[in-house]
């Protein structure tokens, strides 16, 4: 068997050898509220992954030579439970999360997923607000699910397609049985179940950025907003290699020569999409453009495994072990309780405070040192052993 790519699970707030979170003690009183990291940065977006399994083995994602047949995925019973992850969300949301966002590996993959969504549809914000609930898929099951997803209280979808032509969709997603037509209809499914639509498009230089005029052209004048991912250097298996890296200047110069845009921006100084809206009135696209123009200064989203390590950067080397928490508030008290949510609460809220992360905007300083020099530099700060997009979702 191949084993699975060992990801370091520790914490700041060590209670033993294993650097496991210590709960803080019984009776604790949490105040509800925003809670800021080191950089003034609030937390309003969770990601929540629910399975680390994926039905595709895109290549800079999921490389078939990493994860083949033989790789050691994690256990059914590791996964963190309905309970666990429901308890774990209703603690974030005194924090100030607004947004909750489904990811995997692929999603659609885990059993119940419909139940899960229903659950956690329930839960309000600190301003008495719906929980906005997302969900991010490759799309290969979605065609069937996406009435469920929807009744089920689903807000939002975002599908990752890659490509139109199905010779280039299948090597980047090294699924030959697979027609990105099935896709479409997918999104075609969503949109009738009264869902809102993104696309996510990951370009590679010499992989498929000949797929971008092709794939604006197809999502103009449609509901779903088309959004172009820089090639990011997420984990340690897709061999990022900054050559292949297609800006999102050069791809807004490309569009623009065939459909003139005017810039939109961003919603608000947290979202992570610069928007740009066709001159004709045709809609508009999203740029993430963490490679070229980093984010990480209004970054605001943390993230839980599968198996309930919680990361706060995607870029992360090492996350923190949530799950004894979890254990300790169960023996305590329900999970659903006020006592055991102000307890996880409280807990979230000092690994959130704690937070320093910038690993992208580190990135880029180096890379302009480096072209300055004319050298390769060894910034401090950032790790070559970073955690799977597969394992804790993009």
């Amino acid at each position: 068997m191949t084993k699975r790519i060992p990801i370091p699970i520790v914490a700041e707030q060590s209670s033993s050898r294993e650097g496991r979170l210590r709960p803080p003690p019984s009776g604790i009183v949490f105040s509800a509220g925003q809670v800021n990291d080191r950089l003034n940065r609030p937390l309003r977006d969770l990601r929540l992954s629910v399975i680390d399994q994926c039905n595709l083995r895109c290549r800079y994602c999921m490389p078939r030579e990493v994860f083949n047949r033989d790789y050691e995925f994690l256990p059914r019973e590791a996964l963190l439970s309905f309970d666990a992850m429901e308890h774990l969300v209703r603690a974030s949301i005194p924090l100030g999360v607004r947004k909750l966002r489904i990811t995997g590996g692929e999603p659609l993959l885990r059993k119940g997923l419909t139940e899960l969504i229903a659950r956690l549809s329930r839960l309000q914000t600190l301003e008495n607000a719906p929980l906005e609930i997302a969900l991010t898929t490759n799309g290969v099951l979605l065609k069937s699910l996406a009435r469920p997803l929807a009744e089920a209280g689903l807000h939002r979808v975002t599908v990752s397609l890659d490509a139109l032509s199905p010779q280039t969709f299948q090597a980047m997603a090294d699924a030959p049985d697979i027609d990105p037509r099935s896709i479409l209809e997918g999104i075609e499914a969503a949109e009738a179940a009264g869902l809102a639509v993104k696309v996510n498009m990951v370009v590679q230089r010499g992989v498929n950025e000949h797929e971008i005029l092709p794939m604006a052209r197809h999502f103009r004048h449609r509901s779903a907003t088309l959004r172009f991912i820089e090639f990011m250097d997420v984990g340690s298996t897709n061999h990022w290699s900054s050559s292949q890296v297609v800006s999102s200047a050069t791809i807004i110069g490309m569009i623009a020569n065939h459909h003139p845009l005017r810039r939109v921006g961003r919603s608000d100084a947290h979202e992570v999409s610069e928007r740009w809206a066709y001159a004709d009135g045709a809609g508009q696209i999203g740029l993430i453009s963490s490679i070229s123009e980093p984010f990480c200064r209004g970054c605001s989203r943390a993230r839980i495994s599968a198996e309930g390590g919680f990361y706060t950067c995607l870029f992360a080397d090492q996350g923190t072990d949530l799950r004894p928490l979890v254990d300790a508030v169960a023996l305590g008290a329900p999970l659903l309780s006020a006592e055991g949510l102000q307890r996880s609460a409280a807990s979230l809220a000092a690994l959130w405070q704690g937070r320093t992360d910038r690993y992208s905007e580190l990135r880029w300083q180096q890379s302009i040192a480096e072209h300055r020099i004319g050298e390769k530099t060894n910034a401090p700060g950032l790790s070559s052993g970073r955690v799977e997009m597969s394992y804790i979702g993009g």
